[in-house]
């Protein structure tokens, strides 16, 4: 039997609050509901207008929800009346006390409202059922006395009365049987939204609303015993979106997973991991010496990432980056502590990655500086793409030369920012804000063209020989789906031979590039435009990888060029480069030339091109103009005759 509009509801609560959001709720459910703020008005109202279910709060000011409850169980028209009590007390005795008083249910606060509509018509169809069966008995015992008086078909009647006595008893113990599976279904999904709720999907770990319960409390421990220490490790896996990209996210899932386990095999009973989503997992250490001791633990997950991970038939290595913060009583949320192992984490990050940093509010103050300055980063670019407002960036060219004619070759395109305030701001601090931050893509597309257009202007200018504008790529510009289309739409815009656009890449990019990314550089090189790895010789790239890629020239990473003259000088190093270009049909650019004997030097080597303060700094475009015309007169063995580059 469903209960209908006619089911009354009373609700007793103190809490203004409560008493609105269930009436709403109940109301729209179709109950008529009646609402008391205290024992006695609920009492009264109860006598006055008998409802089918009552809802009591346990803790009331005056009389209690127990005693209210013991008074309408003490009178004979109130006594039949179902109440469930509502509460946020979880213990077991409390709630033994509520059903020997004669409750038939409790409802936990804060409510779900399935559940407290599940209980409540769970109820109402119970005493329905009751009512139902006093009736039919009462109409039984009638029947049977008006047929005493017939004796010869007493006995008949009789069977007969037993006969359907136990059909409808058979009937109600059905439907007791079938009230109490509801109830135990009901108590089921109630265990497992709360287990949902504290709880990620993926890995089973606690997630972030168990772990801001937990710190919260040892926040509150803190400030009571001063000597209580914690810790919270902040952990980002380092790399992670390289498996997403390349080998798919049921892969990522699956190293997720492992991560998760290989995490909590890595602590102890006082400590706990939990996933925050994504690749982020934080680590809360309890009742710790010192300092030394969240170093431990973040150097031994640190060794336990390092091991492979073996899933669907890869080898993956993954290394994590870790921001320690200690906690101090001095913090009041978790907020703040989680803000600051934040902080240490990407410290790490910035550090070189595959380390752990511990917070200090020096920190802080970068992180501050940094958000200063990406904001910053974000107006001058927007302003940059507004054709009605004058740029803070604009361009300068290195010239790239041969050293075996002296002929310039090419230049290097360099952005430069000069910020209305800060003055002229160096592109290695502006330049990997523009990366983390996605601007690096607007950025690059405005490089891009005005790099394509000055050296279309330059090739009007005539000359015996061609030039090349080399642009540098970020590995965040290879992640945009329509790089290739983008390249190709700027090179048809500018009317610039593709052939006289070279692209550099980071030999460190080189390791992260993805098979979609890879198939992105020969598809540019089929364009007829030229490749170049920059920085070559410091980076991680395997030897190996070079065959997979249409590579032009690598750029000899100025570090081995600077120690040319020196007693541990790059000599081995650069002779090495050179020889494997050679081999793979590559030609070298040697960085960083500033003086003459490490011209000659690297032109002894075999090295083909330089690029260096001897030959010009980086130069507006006026300037390189004029270098262009100067050097396009000069050989490189007039200059050595006696005039200084």
């Amino acid at each position: 039997m469903e209960p209908t509009k006619e089911s009354v509801i009373t609700i007793v609560d103190d809490n203004p609050t409560n008493l609105k959001v269930l009436f709403k709720f109940l109301n729209e459910s179709g109950f008529k509901v009646l609402v008391a703020k205290n024992a006695i008005s609920a009492i009264e109202k109860v006598k006055q207008t008998l409802p089918d279910l009552i809802l009591l709060d346990v803790m009331m000011p005056g009389i209690d929800g127990f005693e209210t409850c013991s008074r309408l169980k003490a009178e004979e028209a109130t006594k039949d009346i179902p109440v469930i009590f509502m509460t946020g007390l979880s213990e077991p005795v409390d709630k033994l006390k509520g059903l020997e008083l004669g409750a038939v249910d409790y409802i936990t606060k804060p409510f779900h409202q399935e559940e407290v509509l599940a209980r409540i018509k769970l109820h109402i169809r119970f005493k329905r059922l009751t009512e139902t069966l006093q009736s039919q008995n009462q109409l039984l015992k009638l029947e049977i006395a008006s047929r005493t008086a017939v004796e010869s078909s007493l006995q008949r009647l009789t069977d007969e009365l037993e006969e359907r006595v136990e059909k409808r008893t058979a009937q109600l113990t059905k439907a007791v049987e079938d009230l109490q599976q509801a109830q135990v279904k009901l108590l089921q999904r109630e265990e497992k939204l709360r287990y949902d709720a504290f709880h990620d999907t993926l890995t089973n770990l606690p997630n972030r609303a168990w772990f801001i319960n937990r710190l919260k409390f040892l926040i509150e421990l803190n400030a009571r015993e001063s000597d209580y220490l914690y810790a919270v490790l902040f952990l980002d896996l380092d790399r992670f979106k390289v498996v997403n990209d390349s080998l798919g996210h049921l892969v990522g899932d699956e190293l997720l997973k492992s991560v998760s386990i290989r995490l909590q095999a890595s602590l102890d009973e006082m400590a706990t991991v939990a996933r925050f989503g994504g690749d982020e997992f934080v680590i809360l250490l309890e009742d710790i010496k010192d300092v030394c001791d969240a170093t431990a633990v973040a150097s031994r997950i640190k060794r336990e990432l390092r091991l492979p991970f073996y899933l669907k038939d890869y080898e993956l290595f993954v290394a994590g980056s870790i921001g320690i913060a200690l906690g101090k009583i001095e913090y009041e949320k978790p907020e703040e502590v989680l803000r600051d192992a934040d902080v240490a984490m990407y410290r790490a990050k910035h550090n070189g990655r595959a380390r752990y940093e511990v917070f200090d509010p020096e920190m802080q103050e970068l992180v501050m500086a940094r958000l200063h300055l990406e904001n910053d980063l974000r107006r001058a670019i927007a302003t940059t793409l507004d054709p009605n407002l004058e740029s803070e960036f604009c361009l300068h060219y290195q010239p790239i030369v041969s050293l075996r004619g002296g002929e310039i070759l090419g230049f290097e395109a360099l952005v430069r920012w000069n910020h209305p305030s800060r003055g002229c701001v160096s592109p290695g601090q502006f330049i990997p804000v523009a990366e983390e931050t996605g601007l690096i893509n607007e950025l690059g597309w405005w490089i891009l063209r005005e790099g394509c257009r000055q050296m279309k202007s330059w090739l009007k200018l005539g000359g015996n020989v061609p030039l090349r504008m080399n642009v540098n790529l970020s590995p965040v510009q290879l992640l945009q789906v329509d790089i290739v289309e983008g390249i190709q739409e700027i090179i048809q815009e500018t009317a610039l031979p593709p052939n006289c656009l070279k692209l550099e890449i980071t030999e460190s990019c080189v390791l992260d590039i993805s098979s979609e990314e890879a198939q992105v550089l020969k598809q540019l090189k089929s364009l007829g435009m030229q490749l170049c790895i920059d920085d070559f010789g410091t980076g991680y790239s395997s030897l190996s990888r070079l065959y997979e890629f249409p590579i032009d020239t690598l750029k000899i990473d100025m570090s081995f060029v600077r120690r040319i003259g020196q007693e541990n000088g790059g000599e081995e190093i650069i002779q090495t480069i050179i020889n494997l270009a050679n081999s793979l049909g590559m030609s070298t650019v040697g960085e960083g030339i500033d003086t003459t004997q490490k011209l000659n030097k690297l032109e002894e080597l075999g090295c083909d091109l330089g690029q260096g303060f001897l030959f010009s700094k980086p130069v507006d475009s006026l300037k390189a103009t004029a270098l262009l015309s100067d050097y396009n007169r000069r050989t490189l063995g007039e200059e050595r005759g006696g005039a200084k580059f």
